[in-house]
């Protein structure tokens, strides 16, 4: 299926092809509110509830007050929230008035509070009382022809702001139904394909489109008895479309938790018998020494990772300990987001992202942009209906006109059809010539004894061009030793160029919120000690 394809083609309804057209993620909603109005929706861990007939409510009553508040269709809204039913319903009601959602991380600086509004051209900010002080410095320093109004969602408000309640006084309207799936829905910030943060376009098109693509996957993800952890933060596309989408679209449970915490997470699993766990990968690592991990997980049926590729013996130690599955998948925000997963795969070898979703295709193209045969890498290219529209404003390097995307990815495809990350192509280190993939000499150090993390970066070098520089976990080691012991393995394993030219022992990787290791900044930190910033 090609991005042009129709949102009706591409898109299905809450459960089967002969009901209500599905336009946009409030119609899910609506669905459910109709077939199982007391049926619960959202429960926050604090104990908060409400039930489909009332979260259609809520999205009806903010995009009423949306619209009181001069919010019509195509302006944008910030929402800078933790995870939390007013999140749910703000997202909800956003896309129901058909304006645009500009989800972002409530943890953002001031700059860079200041960047999304002024980029986005936002008219309305929705803040916690967690991300209120950094908005209202945010808002102080930008220059924007309209400064956006502030709404304030848990605490009182300052001069100027409204509260939260003023936003759903009154009760939901009828709005029309949307016109096109190709308006936009919503901005997420994302590194791209350039590693240069910009905001992402994607459609109501997309979303829905990718929604009903993991819908077709059998096995299912998700189903209408799930209880579903929503851990994952609702401002990154994984727990945005990935996990609140699949959970609207099967009506299933939704546990909100408001951030990542090692043991709460076991104890709500426990406590509200979550069956279906999306996690990140930094996840398994925080369980790895919890004793009684298999007795907490009881009721959870299968694990869903995702944002960054999970190591196999990871897999295997977790299974091996508590008997539940886990199952991978490949995504970027730019697919809203998923694009393969081990699901979909007859038999996925180890270490593999799964196969194409269906709706979905994937292929290889070398350098010279020819599709890629045999067992070499290439670059990893995306086609479907759930692909982005291009990057805000001017929607600039969005999918060709033949529909294909180019991931800035490196991958290997085998005969069966599973994916394979192999890395980035931003961050593939030419040495004198020859290339150098970063995973093949992190896959080395990880081996290493008292190593438990590793990230390799290339660094400008005025005789090869570039150099190969480890950054290295060992706590409690002695930083000498471990240099020491990590020249010695990779003089044994790797060949001279891969080798790393310097190696950096920390105590820990710079990281996103969804646990990839920032290399850009990694990198940054590179050039600035060539320029002599850093010594």
């Amino acid at each position: 299926m090609s991005s042009s394809d129709t949102a009706r083609d591409a898109v299905g309804t809450a459960d089967d092809a002969d009901g209500p057209e599905v336009r946009d993620l409030s119609d899910l909603v609506l669905t459910a509110a109709a077939e199982s109005p007391d049926k619960l929706a959202l429960v926050e861990a604090s104990g908060r509830s409400v039930t489909w007939s009332e979260l259609a409510d809520e999205v009806a009553r903010v995009a009423t007050g949306l619209g009181s508040l001069g919010v019509v269709a195509g302006l944008r809204v910030v929402l800078a929230m933790g995870n939390s039913i007013e999140m749910v319903t703000g997202y909800l009601g956003v896309l129901r008035a058909q304006a645009v959602a500009v989800p972002v991380n409530p943890g953002s600086t001031p700059a860079e509070l200041a960047r999304f509004v002024s980029e986005s051209g936002a008219r309305l900010v929705v803040c916690d009382p967690d991300s209120v002080t950094a908005v209202r410095a945010a808002l102080a320093d930008v220059d924007v022809p309209v400064a956006p109004r502030v709404v304030l969602v848990g605490a009182e408000p300052g001069p100027g702001e409204l509260p939260w309640e003023r936003l759903r006084a009154e009760p939901g309207r009828a709005v029309p139904p949307l016109p096109d799936p190709e308006k936009l829905a919503c901005l997420l910030w994302t590194s791209g394909a350039s590693g240069r943060p910009r905001a992402a376009m994607l459609t109501h098109r997309a979303l829905l489109a990718n929604i009903e693509q993991v819908a077709r996957v059998q096995p299912p993800m998700i189903h209408g008895d799930d209880v579903v952890l929503g851990v994952l933060p609702l401002f990154h596309v994984y727990g945005l479309n990935a996990v609140l989408g699949g959970v609207l679209r099967h009506r299933a449970k939704l546990v909100l938790l408001d951030r990542f915490d090692p043991e709460g997470v076991l104890e709500v699993v426990d406590d509200e018998a979550v069956s279906v766990l999306p996690l990140a990968p930094a996840a398994f690592a925080h369980w790895r020494g919890e004793e009684q991990l298999a007795d907490h997980l009881r009721p959870v049926r299968l694990v869903l990772s995702g944002s960054a590729p999970l190591p196999a013996e990871v897999v295997e130690d977790f299974t091996a300990r508590t008997g539940v599955p886990v199952h991978q998948g490949y995504g970027l925000t730019e697919a809203a987001p998923v694009v393969t997963s081990t699901l979909v795969s007859a038999s996925a070898p180890a270490g593999s992202v799964g196969a194409a979703l269906p709706g979905v295709e994937v292929r290889l193209v070398d350098e010279a942009g020819r599709e890629a045969t045999g067992e070499d890498p290439g670059e990893i290219q995306v086609r479907g209906a759930n692909l982005f529209s291009g990057y805000w404003p001017d929607g600039s390097e969005g999918p060709g006109s033949d529909g294909w995307w180019a991931t800035g990815d490196v991958g290997l495809i085998d005969a069966a059809g599973d994916l394979s990350l192999v890395d980035r192509v931003e961050d593939l280190v030419i040495v004198s010539g020859f290339n150098v993939y970063p995973v093949e000499v992190e896959e080395v150090l990880a081996g290493l004894d008292g190593v438990t993390e590793a990230a390799v970066v290339g660094a400008p070098d005025e005789l090869t061009g570039e150099a190969v520089v480890a950054y290295v976990v060992a706590p409690g080691r002695d930083p000498g030793e471990v240099e020491a012991a990590v020249r010695a393995r990779c003089a044994q394993r790797l060949a001279r160029f891969k080798q790393p030219s310097r190696i950096e022992v920390v105590e820990e990787l710079p990281r996103t919120v969804t646990g990839k290791v920032q290399k850009g900044r990694l990198r940054g930190q590179e050039r600035r000690r060539v320029l002599g910033l850093l010594e």
